[in-house]
């Protein structure tokens, strides 16, 4: 039996520093928890309690929960509602797909005046003839029901009516108690004849054969949807994932990463994301693999082969064959600061680099317009075609080139200065400009 502990509440209590006194929401779902316990007494404080999915069977222990203002015990085997009169500030209650069938047990909630939603969908009273009339007129305080607004006129009628409602509603609930009490004698009586049956085989037969036969029995076999059922089938899950993690214990499984025939084989075991690119500008082969952002480095093991990368996650292998062959000893790993992926770069080993040339918009116009152009790279003359359309008339203006003799290079001298003006006054005491 798992009971509510310390320990368990300081882990789930992380975003309020382990601190359990002055917490205020806590989630303890989904932790197979069959009686709840201490928790008024650690937690006075709390407003928002998450119990779903586990296998309570009765609402106990929460009656001190003064400030408690929402409470959800959906999927879980409780049959009556109780115990909820001390939690002065509850507003929602969630009792989905539970095993109330003792409907007048809602009557004990009249004392939570602030209770304005309630949920009881799938529990074997919502089957009662005037199921939603009884709920409604019972509880006055309530504004939704199953998901559903109650209006005005729907309470009006429900009020207006409960005396009958409420004795059809008695009948059938002592029909269920009364039909629940033979289920509980038959659920007995099975659990005694499976005991029997499992001690009268022999053991002549193989123990495999016996497993597989009980598992094939045990999910074939129809059964009532009952606390007993439900108990019985997570003790039954139970007990198959021990007797796997004893054989796991016995025989660890063997990774195939490399087969007899010298075949590398794709693991994911850490089941990350990744991406495998080639970037044939630098010669490249490019593996991205999405770790885990918090996971530290010293928990990552990277091994490049020629053939194959093998990257080791937290004792878990991932590896891939790579689409050509690379040089390990130029290979680099690296991490990133922001989403924590693992980048590794691997040199090709044929050393073959693509390289591409980009021509500006500007230069290929100009390109268009010559009529030819010389491939350098060739050392060939190449003609272009032009379309006759686009061709422009140009008027050119050619000034014949001037003879000169031949002989050595002379300076002519500067021309002699010509007469001043009138009213110039020469100025000893400026400086002349030549």
């Amino acid at each position: 039996m798992v009971y509510i502990t310390e320990d368990l509440i300081r882990k789930r209590a992380e975003h309020n520093e382990c601190e359990i006194f002055s917490l205020e929401e806590v989630s303890l779902h989904q932790q197979d928890i069959e009686k709840i316990k201490h928790i008024e007494r650690w937690c006075r404080d709390l407003k928002i309690l998450y119990l779903q999915n586990n296998l309570i069977p009765r609402i106990e222990n929460v009656g001190r929960l003064k400030k408690l203002q929402y409470l959800n015990l959906a999927l879980n085997n409780i049959e009556v509602i109780e115990n909820l009169e001390g939690c002065e500030s509850l507003q929602k209650l969630d009792l989905t797909v539970n095993f109330v069938g003792q409907l007048s047990s809602v009557e004990t909630l009249r004392a939570n005046l602030h209770l304005s939603e309630l949920f009881l969908v799938g529990n074997p009273c919502t089957d009662f003839q005037g199921y939603r009339s009884y709920v409604v007129a019972t509880l006055p305080q309530l504004q939704w029901l199953d998901g559903t607004r109650v209006s005005r006129s729907e309470r009006i009628r429900a009020s207006q009516g409960l005396d009958e409602v409420r004795r059809q509603v008695l009948v059938q609930e002592r029909d269920y108690l009364r039909k629940r009490a033979k289920q509980r004698e038959e659920s007995q009586r099975e659990a005694w004849e499976d005991g029997d049956t499992c001690s009268s085989r022999t053991s002549e037969q193989p123990l495999e054969r016996n497993q597989e036969e009980r598992e094939r029995e045990f999910w074939h076999t129809p059964c009532l949807f009952t606390p007993e059922s439900r108990l019985e089938t997570h003790r039954h899950l139970e007990e198959t994932r021990k007797s796997n993690e004893k054989e796991e214990e016995k025989e660890p499984k063997r990774r195939t990463l490399i087969t007899a025939d010298g075949r590398v084989m794709n693991v994911n075991e850490p089941k990350l994301d990744f991406s495998l690119t080639e970037d044939d500008e630098r010669g490249l082969v490019v593996l991205e693999l999405q770790v885990f952002r918090h996971l530290d480095t010293s928990l990552l093991d990277v091994d490049v082969q020629p053939t194959y990368a093998r990257v080791t996650v937290k004792g878990k292998i991932f590896q891939i064959v790579l689409p050509v062959e690379v040089k390990p000893d130029s290979s680099a790993a690296q991490r990133s600061q922001t989403t924590g992926h693992l980048l590794l770069t691997m040199p090709r080993a044929d050393g073959r680099v693509t390289r591409t040339k980009t021509v500006s918009l500007a230069a290929r116009e100009d390109r268009d317009r010559s009529s030819s152009t010389l491939d350098w790279k060739r050392g060939t003359v190449e003609t272009l075609e032009v379309d006759p359309g686009c061709r422009t008339t140009v008027d050119l203006h050619v000034v014949p080139r001037q003879k000169t003799r031949e002989g050595p290079l002379q300076l002519s001298r500067p021309a002699p200065p010509g007469p001043n003006s009138e009213g110039f006054l020469d100025d000893p005491e400026v400086p002349p400009l030549m």
